[in-house]
């Protein structure tokens, strides 16, 4: 799974209630079905004798030492995280959750989903507010002119529309 964007840059702690969700399962299914299984077929290899040449016996217990530190990565998460499921008061400017259109110079047009660090998808056009995008975008209304620094250079963008309503993709 992914790691904070990095390690010593403050991550951001908001989250929409979708990927809040999903980290709970995620956090479930490890702790109730994963594990067990893992926890199992260790048992079951440390039966058949001498641990130290047992391929079963030592891969398990790396997939549980991964397992466990997944488990208290997911843990101490989600106490940390702030669900945003509201709307902003102030649709027309660009905050956490909305869906953004951009035109670039070019005449290319984008959409992103501003979200938490933790859901961050870009085959879903989800960017994480902590990105130079989201930054950049912030506060931002329809038909304001967008600079973003990116390692190849200044990108100008048109902010072009803005929602905070569902979309099929989600």
């Amino acid at each position: 799974m992914r790691k904070p964007l990095h390690k010593n840059r403050k991550v951001s702690n908001y989250i929409t209630p979708k990927g809040h969700k999903r980290l709970s399962e995620e956090l479930t299914y490890l702790w109730k079905i994963k594990r067990p299984e893992v926890t199992q077929a260790v048992a079951e290899a440390a039966a058949m004798g001498d641990r130290s040449e047992n391929a079963e016996y030592i891969y398990g217990k790396k997939q549980l030492r991964q397992i466990d530190s997944r488990l208290r990565f997911l843990q101490k998460r989600l106490n940390e995280l702030s669900v945003v499921d509201r709307v902003p008061k102030d649709t027309s400017k660009v905050f956490f959750g909305a869906w953004i259109g951009l035109e670039d110079d070019d005449g290319n047009e984008y959409t992103y989903r501003i979200v938490g660090p933790d859901e961050f998808d870009p085959r879903k056009d989800y960017i994480s507010i902590d990105s130079p995008m989201a930054r950049a975008l912030i506060g931002r209304a329809e038909g304001d002119e967008v600079v973003v620094n990116r390692p190849d250079g200044t990108a100008f963008f048109i902010v072009t529309s803005i929602q905070y309503e569902s979309r099929s993709r989600e």
